[in-house]
């Protein structure tokens, strides 16, 4: 009796065409010889005993290829009116996608308040049309910055166009890179629908586009021109590729799986977790045709890769000292256990099971353990496919000690194909039919359970962002109510610019800030050993450090420079509120501020202005929570007084803000058109320059 699946026959006649089912004929033989059901060579030629158990695989792993043909033709039937329904069904998911991603697409603008977004990619693309080619940084891959390079060379018409729109309109080439970001997020929602048929069929397919239409992190990173977003499309056109390579053995498909790798590494480094699945095929390919072909597929994936890696970073290869140097920069700074205060978290790879839950879904999440499992016990081909790239990848991000919640993007697609299956599975076992499974109102109901959280938080994020950003706010109540040349203290959580006149009510004023900022940018106090430099000059303060600076005797400096307004924002105090003992001299520079001034304006970014979110590296930069209303840290502007200081020139702190102006800084005013900064007010808002050498922090206080 033969021992072919009945399931195979039918496959054999009525097998479905292009990428909906799986091709028998990819997985069957060994180098060129047909198998019978039996596992006998048709050729008539005995097998040794280590052949015929070779043979016998084979033979498993074609009957579940053709099982997975009928299966795959029985789900498809007239479900969603066939092609033309799906069609519908992806088309109007894919607009979804573009409308969450572009709403709100403009936020912040014109400044950047993101650091890496203010400090490279968009930047860099720019920068290129006046030095070259090479970005002269590589601690990110540049693929996304030639992207931007080149459609602000169509868009604007070269470098001087390009020039020209940054400075009539620099909210037009900010929200052009952004949009960039964001296609290639919706690019990468489609490549990810197509890789889910040729694994699963459309059902699970289009479940797995939904969760990632849907995720929160893709969905709020895809609002900023930074490379976290623009990774998933070539990581899914590999998964795409590899995909076919599970049920056939094309030429294209390894190409394709090799460009898409190469894209994906060129774009993020971390993007080259998609190699993992590419093995696994390979491995695959191996028991079922030999190692010949495999070898061969293998090299044209890599030459492909190869050259997609080259056209991305092609400095990688011009200038590989360079290339080194910066990815050892880049390891060695999420190492740094140091430089980010305020990161309480110390179990990374808890913390990334955390962030799968609230980023991607916690009912997706789930479901993709479930999905695992299922394939685990069912198709173990396509669990090695899918199953040890997500694992792996979070057992080694989980043990750097600096992790951000962005940094889990690159197996997104994976997870929503896994929470994709799980969830056709656990529904296959509750109505005990693979056919009902699929119906059109069983999906439906499996996609509202799959992407609800998704939905919530991600409609609330796209509005959010729509909202005017608290920086903004502040900074308009500042210019209207802070008279030029007024000193200000400015703690790090706007860029530089934030002070120059900009806008049409501010014409005139150009050249310069519009208020004397404390001098920022270094210290006396160096942040790593919270001892005094022997160095005159003291020493460069990140903006992540400036906490670790801040002592209560600066409030005394304040008043005797006349430095009387006080902007505090709460992503800066926040991180020394996450962790006290960490800098408990910055909690006592915040109540002694509180002691000597009062609070002359407030704005917040919730909803209700009594809630209050702890301070978090996600959360506090993407308002992941629903508290928040708009963009934004809460500010503050502190009005110094004398207090107990005799010699200082803030007053009793009352009377007009025109009397904290000086004669001379008025007089700079009217000639210069602004106040000239201090060289040293970049980065962040602090300097201690008045001190003796080896004095410490606790002898001053």
């Amino acid at each position: 009796m033969s021992t072919v699946d009945p399931g195979e026959h039918v496959a054999q006649r009525d097998r479905p065409s292009g990428e909906d089912a799986p091709s028998v004929n990819g997985a069957s033989g060994l180098n060129g010889h047909a198998v019978n059901g039996s596992g006998a060579a048709t050729n008539g030629k005995p097998h040794s005993k280590e052949d015929k158990r070779t043979v016998a695989e084979l033979a498993e792993l074609r009957r579940l290829v053709a099982r997975e043909a009928y299966e795959a033709e029985r789900a498809r039937g007239d479900h969603l009116g066939g092609s033309r329904g799906w069609t519908i069904a992806i088309s109007s998911l894919l607009l979804v996608a573009l409308l969450l991603r572009v709403y709100g697409l403009k936020h912040g603008l014109p400044f950047a308040y993101n650091v890496d977004e203010q400090a490279h990619f968009l930047p860099r693309a720019i920068g290129m049309f006046g030095h070259g080619g090479n970005p002269d940084y590589f601690v990110n891959p540049p693929a996304f910055t030639y992207l931007v390079h080149l459609v602000l060379a169509v868009a604007y018409g070269g470098r001087e166009g390009v020039y020209q729109a940054y400075i009539d309109n620099p909210i037009g080439v900010w929200t052009l890179a952004r949009a960039t970001a964001a296609l290639t997020g919706v690019l990468g929602v489609f490549l990810l629908w197509r890789a889910g048929i040729r694994l699963f069929g459309r059902p699970a397919a289009f479940l797995a586009a939904g969760v990632l239409t849907f995720c929160f992190l893709a969905v709020f990173y895809s609002h900023q021109a930074l490379n976290d977003v623009p990774t998933l499309a070539p990581i899914a056109l590999a998964l795409w590729g590899a995909a076919g390579l599970l049920i056939g053995d094309s030429r294209r498909d390894w190409l394709l799986a090799g460009l898409g790798l190469g894209l994906a590494c060129s774009t993020k480094y971390t993007g080259g977790i998609v190699a993992l699945p590419i093995i696994a095929v390979a491995v695959h390919r191996a028991r079922a045709d030999g190692l010949e072909p495999v070898v061969a597929g293998l090299l044209w994936a890599g030459l492909a890769s190869g050259l997609a890696f080259l056209i991305g970073n092609p400095y990688a290869l011009l200038t590989p000292g360079d290339f080194i140097d910066d990815l050892i920069h880049q390891q060695t700074a999420s190492s740094d256990e140091i430089g980010k205060l305020g990161l309480t978290q110390t179990n990374g790879w808890i913390y990334y099971l955390q962030v799968s839950g609230w980023g991607i879904g916690w009912i997706p999440s789930i479901l993709a353990v479930v999905g695992a499992v299922y394939l685990f016990l069912r198709d173990r081909m396509r669990f090695w496919f899918l199953v040890p790239a997500p694992v792996l990848y979070i057992l080694f991000m989980g043990s750097n000690v600096r992790f951000f919640g962005r940094w889990l993007l690159p197996v997104a697609p994976m997870i929503a194909l896994l929470a994709g299956i799980g969830a056709l599975a656990v529904a296959t076992w509750v109505l005990r039919s693979p056919v009902k499974a699929r119906t059109p109102k069983v999906l439906a109901v499996l996609f509202v359970i799959l992407c609800g959280q998704g939905i919530v938080y991600s409609v609330h994020s796209s509005r959010t962002l729509s909202q005017k950003d608290t920086r903004e706010v502040a900074r308009d109540w500042m210019f209207e109510n802070v008279p030029a040349g007024v000193k200000i203290v400015l703690e790090p959580i706007v860029p530089s610019a934030w002070i120059i006149p900009s806008g049409e009510g501010e014409v005139g004023r150009f050249g310069g800030g519009q208020w004397v900022k404390f001098p920022v940018g270094k210290s006396r106090i160096d942040p790593k050993t919270g001892s005094f430099t022997k160095d005159p000059k003291g020493v460069l303060v990140s903006v992540e450090d400036f906490q670790r600076v801040l002592r209560p005797d600066l409030i005394e400096r304040y008043q005797n420079g006349g430095f009387c307004l006080v902007v505090v924002g709460s992503t800066q105090r926040g991180r020394a509120e996450a962790e006290p003992n960490e800098v408990p001299d910055a909690l006592r520079y915040y109540k002694e501020l509180e002691k000597n001034s009062q609070a002359i304006f407030r704005v917040t970014p919730y909803g209700d202005e009594k809630k209050k979110v702890g301070f978090s590296f996600d959360w506090s930069f993407t308002y992941f929570p629903l508290d928040y209303e708009r963009p934004g840290p809460e500010i503050t502007v502190y009005r110094l007084n004398n207090g107990e200081n005799p010699n200082g020139k803030c007053g009793n702190g009352t009377g007009p803000l025109s009397s904290l102006v000086s004669k001379k800084d008025l007089a700079d005013v009217k000639t210069g058109g602004g106040v000239q900064q201090d060289p040293a007010a970049t980065g962040s808002d602090t300097a201690v320059d008045d001190v003796k050498t080896g004095d410490s922090p606790t002898e001053l206080q």
